[in-house]
């Protein structure tokens, strides 16, 4: 058996994750080495679906994320913070281009 491919994910980790993850990092998630996950997949047991793109190996990250018991993201203050930035950006945008020009 081959080591972990480093320390097992922790939350603020996944949470940034991107919409699809290789199969070395859906291990770390998972906690066991890439060669388990490999052994997983062809056995039909990997706790999650997995996508074939060409060789590789594609996981879902809302998949993995809910075969280990995380249904949510949870919303955090930078989160809000950014959102509502953007948000004002937005309005100030609108609100531009909808003004009769004088």
């Amino acid at each position: 058996m081959s080591a972990r491919s480093g320390p097992p994910l922790g939350f603020a980790e996944a949470f940034d994750l991107p919409l699809s993850v290789d199969l070395r990092t859906a291990a770390r998630a998972f906690g066991v080495c890439p060669d388990t996950a490999y052994k997983l997949i062809r056995l039909g047991r990997f706790p999650c679906p997995v996508l074939r793109v060409g060789r590789r190996y594609r996981i879902p990250t809302a998949y993995m994320l809910r075969a280990l018991g995380i249904e949510e993201r949870p919303v955090y203050a930078v989160d809000l913070e950014a959102g509502a930035a953007h948000a004002a950006q937005h309005h100030r945008i609108s609100h531009h281009e909808t003004e009769a020009p004088e």
